[in-house]
């Protein structure tokens, strides 16, 4: 009967969370670009990048100026990642890059330590960004929210 009240256990850690978060706003202090984490238990029927594809429009993240905001999905029990890049960044550096930073993570996942691995994509990501988006302190402003996004 209590179980019901008990509080569900977070997929990261708060230490895990402030890193990832630390690396999305250093990753977007250099650029005009946006970095999103979404992070949930499982990803059932259907493949990661479609998945990505799909919480990225339910976000919103289309809507930045440059279209250039990138979410980094992680399916944490299923070791599913995928990162999905608006038409903006794609068109600059396309899948190879993308296929590229999705195999790094994994490749860190394996060792387990997630947030690590979350938090070197951002890092990356946001090299990528800083590359072809430039940082104007006259022009820019925070166009989404820089917390990680949970799942269930």
């Amino acid at each position: 009967m209590f179980g019901f009240f008990r509080k569900k256990k977070s997929l990261l850690d708060e230490e895990s969370n402030r890193l990832i978060v630390k690396a999305i706003r250093h990753a977007e202090q250099r650029t005009s670009g946006e970095v999103r984490v979404y992070v949930e238990s499982r990803c059932r029927f259907m493949n990661a990048l479609d998945r990505a594809a799909e919480l990225f429009h339910t976000l919103k993240m289309s809507n930045t100026e440059y279209r250039n905001a990138t979410l980094v999905y992680v399916a944490v029990k299923d070791r599913q990642v995928a990162v999905f890049g608006d038409e903006g960044i794609h068109q600059k550096v396309g899948t190879a890059y993308w296929d590229n930073v999705v195999q790094e993570m994994l490749a860190s996942f394996n060792s387990d330590n997630y947030a690590k691995a979350i938090s070197e994509a951002v890092i990356q990501i946001g090299n990528a960004l800083q590359a072809h988006f430039p940082y104007d302190k006259e022009a820019d402003k925070n166009e989404l929210p820089d917390e990680i996004v949970f799942g269930r």
